[in-house]
């Protein structure tokens, strides 16, 4: 008979867990905002007995400070075991693919094929979790195979399972948000606008175009902290690697596009105002009375990394690590994007300073010094071609709107970093992770891992007091560091006082530098990857990427 995972008295009980320990948390970090005064270093223990919180602070400079703690609880032990994946189906492809969980029937059937061969298999109910838009109940059932202290251990099963005609993983249960992490290694910067003397920035290193970790531009810039900021592309396979996979705004002018509504860090005035927004973008390029829309700014025409633009195939809507394509694109570069421009079919536009149309002629070549290049394929490449001649005057408009269709008015000292979802929103939990595309409740195979189990994360905020809170927490490291669920993420960032927050770039992306030196632990075997963006908090400065001069 199958051991079924599911009582109401332990799901109760794990609630409670939560429960008080971010009453704990939200004792412990509330003297981050609330009392410079406290000490370095203290122990704050848990009130349910299990695991203790260890914080030590950094006070970097007026109004900006760096918390790092652990959150351990070893009597949690995970264990390493073997899951069985159930057959699927891509929603969007209709392709055939795997999930890590079905229903109670398929659970079932492979539970006596499992017991049939020789194994003592195990059904857990996944519960759907704190979503703002998904069903409630039931997500489905894993099917499970042995526990074990270690991953060879697990492995060498695995074989086995493998070997009998299952689709397996081996995976660490301290990585399922249904049971307790053994550890979770935080850190938390706090920047007061109020106090803080310099400003906090978007940086791309001066180049849209390429990858740079994070620490390698605090340092560069001279930067107080900095962590990673939104979603690149990684792969030539999806575009060119570096370019942004979703809106960005640097020095008060776009940089990349909106894919469609999704979650924005705001920093408006040099961060002295920092807000959290659902933001679109709309551009358009007019020829006297003709008119045609731009779907992308500074990325490979043809591709477009996490979707959400109009005509894009096979959907229109966000759709977080998929490259949706372009027949008939229209993509804008800007003198920013330091690599070779893209070539193959279509048309390319070579515009001056003053939106007149240099050239027309085949794609590639260079941006020009304070020029732009416009290329178009299919539809819009015959768009310019009767509309973009040598001499004429286009005119480029740039928009950017809330999810309430306010208009953005971006100055030069204006910069936001987009990601996704959505985790707090007028200071309660609102986890938008279906709109937002992280997940999709019609199909299982999509989004489980990236939304429902444990992930290294940078996660941003806002607290009531107008305070930006910028954390990041190390994952995939088992027993030592396991990450958040997006749903912990969301409470935690709600502990800290958070009133709006917002998920940013994760996994093997997540760093955190102080004073140019890294200072938690990313998950790739590598070290610290290059990344796209990054949020940066300077000292008082001019702006700028490449030089930072110390005004008197």
């Amino acid at each position: 008979m199958s051991v079924i995972a599911e009582t109401p008295g332990r799901t109760a009980h794990r609630g409670q867990h939560r429960t008080v320990r971010s009453f704990a948390l939200g004792t412990a970090l509330a003297l981050i905002a609330f009392a410079p005064s406290a000490a370095a270093s203290e122990r704050d223990s848990s009130a349910d007995g299990g695991g203790a919180i260890s914080w030590s602070t950094q006070y970097v400079a007026p109004g900006v400070e760096v918390r790092t703690g652990v959150l351990s609880a070893p009597e949690a032990a995970g264990v390493w075991t073997v899951t069985v994946q159930a057959p699927a189906v891509n929603r969007l492809t209709g392709a055939a693919t795997w999930a890590p969980l079905g229903d109670r029937s398929w659970a079932d059937t492979t539970a006596e094929k499992l017991r049939a061969d020789g194994f003592a298999p195990r059904l857990e109910r996944v519960a759907w979790d704190a979503y703002a838009d998904t069903p409630r109940g039931t997500m489905g059932w894993q099917v499970r195979v042995g526990q074990y202290g270690t991953q060879a251990e697990a492995r060498t099963l695995n074989s086995a399972v493998s070997a009998a005609g299952f689709r397996t993983s081996v995976e660490w249960t301290g990585y399922d948000g249904r049971q307790r992490a053994d550890a979770e290694r935080i850190h938390v910067a706090v920047i007061d606008p109020g106090r803080q003397r310099g400003t906090v920035e978007v940086s791309d290193g001066g180049n849209t175009a390429d990858r740079e970790k994070t620490s390698a531009v605090a340092a560069r810039l001279g930067s107080l902290v900095g962590v990673n900021g939104g979603f690149f592309v990684t792969s030539d396979a999806d575009g060119v690697q570096g370019t942004t996979a979703g809106l960005s705004v640097v020095d008060g002018e776009l940089q990349a596009m909106a894919v469609g509504s999704r979650a924005a860090l705001v920093l408006e005035d040099g961060g002295r105002r920092v807000r959290v927004a659902d933001l679109s973008t709309s551009v358009t390029v007019r020829a006297g009375s003709a008119v045609h829309a731009v779907q992308g700014i500074n990325r490979m025409p043809g591709k477009v990394r996490n979707c959400g633009r109009p005509g894009a195939v096979p959907t229109e809507l966000p759709r977080q690590d998929l490259t949706c394509s372009l027949a008939d694109d229209l993509v804008k570069f800007t003198e920013s994007f330091g690599a070779p421009l893209p070539t193959g079919a279509g048309v390319q536009v070579v515009l001056d300073e003053d939106d007149v149309v240099a050239s027309r002629g085949d794609r590639g070549g260079s941006v020009p010094a304070e020029g732009s290049v416009l290329q178009g394929t299919g539809a819009a490449a015959a768009w310019l071609t009767e509309h973009a001649e040598v001499g004429r005057r286009l005119q480029v408009r740039e928009i950017v709107r809330d999810a309430a269709g306010r208009q953005l008015r971006l100055g030069p000292d204006d910069d936001v970093v987009s990601a996704a979802p959505t985790l707090v929103e007028n200071g309660r939990v609102h986890i938008d992770a279906a709109t937002e595309g992280t997940l999709d409740p019609r199909d299982l195979s999509f989004g489980f891992a990236w939304s429902n189990v444990r992930q290294p994360r940078t996660l941003a905020g806002v607290d009531r007091h107008g305070r930006l809170l910028l954390v990041t927490v190390d994952g995939r490291q088992p027993g030592v560091s396991e990450g958040f669920t997006l749903a912990e993420a969301a409470r935690f960032m709600r502990t800290l006082g958070a009133v709006q927050a917002l998920n940013l770039d994760g996994g093997g992306s997540s760093a955190m530098a102080v004073h140019g030196a890294l200072v938690n632990v990313p998950s790739d075997a590598t070290g610290e990857r290059a990344v796209g963006d990054t949020v940066q908090i300077l000292p008082r400065t001019t702006r700028s990427d490449a030089t930072e001069t110390e005004v008197p």
